[in-house]
Order: C-alpha cells, then sequence, then structure tokens
C-alpha cells in the first residue's frame, strides 16, 4: 500500500497521542482527531480510510457503531467490552466494511500467546500448575486485563486448564505480563514487559494499513498470517 493513507483517531489519550507522533514515521496521514465529547460521524472522520478507536470501555461499542454506519473500517485497541462483540460484528458485516479487535498489538504479546499456546499442555502435563499474574498502570479501567484473558484464553483453547489470573494497579507501568508454571521442584516462566506504548502504537498502525480494502471481522493472527488463526 502506498504511503499517506489517512487515519482518523477516535480517543486522544496516551495511545492515541502516540499514534499521531509515530503515524507520520509510518507513511500515514492523520486526517482527523477525536478527543472526550467529539461524536463519531461520516463528517468527524473527515474521509478517513480507516480509523483507529482507542478510548474506554464505556466508549467503545457506541463508537464502532457509529464507524460501521459511516462505512469506515477501524481498529479498535479498547478492551473490556467484548460481550458486545458478537453483535457489532454483525454490524459491520451487514455495513460491508471491516472491524480488527486484539487485546494487545504489540508483535512480541502476539508471539507470547502462540509460546502459551503450545507449551502449556506439555507442562501441566508434567505436573505444573500455571498461574497468570498482570500489571498496568493505576488508571488502566478494566481488571483482568485484555491481554491476560487472551493469554488464558489460549491456554484453555490448547487443551490445558485455565489459569487463574492476578491484577495488579500500580504506578505508571504501560503493561507487564507473566505466565508461570509451577512445578514440585522448579517453575518455568514467560513474561512479556512492554516497555514503550509505542510498542502497541506501531503494531496498531500496522493493522491499520492491513485492514483498507478489507471487509470482515479479523483479528492480529489475520494481520501476522499465523496459519492456523492462533492469535
Amino acid at each position: 500500500m502506498s504511503a499517506g493513507v489517512r487515519i482518523a483517531l477516535i480517543g486522544m489519550g496516551k495511545m492515541g497521542r502516540a499514534l499521531a507522533e509515530l503515524a507520520p514515521e509510518r507513511g500515514l496521514q492523520v486526517a482527523a482527531t477525536l478527543g472526550r465529547g467529539t461524536p463519531v460521524t461520516a463528517d468527524s472522520l473527515r474521509g478517513a480510510a480507516v480509523a483507529l478507536e482507542f478510548t474506554e470501555p464505556a466508549a467503545a461499542p457506541a463508537n464502532l457503531r457509529a464507524c460501521a454506519a459511516a462505512g469506515c473500517p477501524v481498529v479498535v485497541g479498547t478492551t473490556g467490552w467484548y460481550e458486545q462483540l458478537p453483535t457489532i460484528a454483525v454490524e459491520f458485516e451487514r455495513a460491508g466494511t471491516a472491524l480488527l479487535w486484539a487485546a494487545n498489538f504489540s508483535l512480541g504479546v502476539n508471539l507470547f500467546l502462540r509460546i502459551a499456546a503450545e507449551s502449556a499442555p506439555a507442562l501441566v502435563a508434567g505436573g505444573f500448575d500455571s498461574h497468570l499474574v498482570e500489571t498496568h498502570h493505576a488508571r488502566k479501567k478494566d481488571a483482568p486485563s485484555g491481554t491476560a484473558l487472551a493469554i488464558a484464553d489460549a491456554v484453555a483453547d490448547a487443551g490445558a486448564p485455565r489459569p487463574a489470573i492476578t491484577s495488579v494497579r500500580t504506578g505508571h507501568v504501560p503493561g507487564t505480563h507473566e505466565l508461570i508454571f509451577d512445578g514440585p521442584f522448579e517453575q518455568v516462566r514467560l513474561v512479556h514487559a512492554a516497555r514503550d506504548r509505542r510498542a502497541f502504537a506501531d503494531g496498531a498502525l500496522a493493522a491499520a494499513r492491513w485492514l483498507v480494502g478489507r471487509r470482515g471481522v479479523f483479528t492480529m493472527a489475520d494481520v501476522l498470517a499465523f496459519p492456523d488463526g492462533a492469535r
């Protein structure tokens, strides 16, 4: 895809600002920035080829439905609203546009999910118990995090018992996830620690470029082309 794709940013918190800063380096043009209180409409999206939605759980469903109504593809990184995903997905399919959702857009996290799914059954069969600890900044709204739930789903979908989750909210931590396998005499830890929100922003922008021109509902597994659809 050629450079200069026009994007709209819905939500101008820390992630929105990181997206705005990084977009020009990735060949994307920020056509619209929609902060708190700005309605999502065809006019406010300003002809963007794709929108990126990073707001809060209470606001995301209405924003997504507005994008669908405007015929604008959207990448959504807000978590905590997934119980409405099935009905919202239908609206995007009926509108003939595209929705791409992910609990986490970093390449490292998506590879972490794959590693967790592949390693968990063997470790549990070997007598290890599992537990997941996720730590985020004190202002994060949802707990457990969407990424923690995705990791637990990956383990369970692979046939191992679903790990319990401990959520910690403190300070300014961008996001740390630790999957612990504890045996009688040893312990295995899988850890992903985000050092900068730009890791998430870079993945979201890559997803936005990928989404332009597509129809349907997708995840980062599609962007990364995992052959079995594992996330």
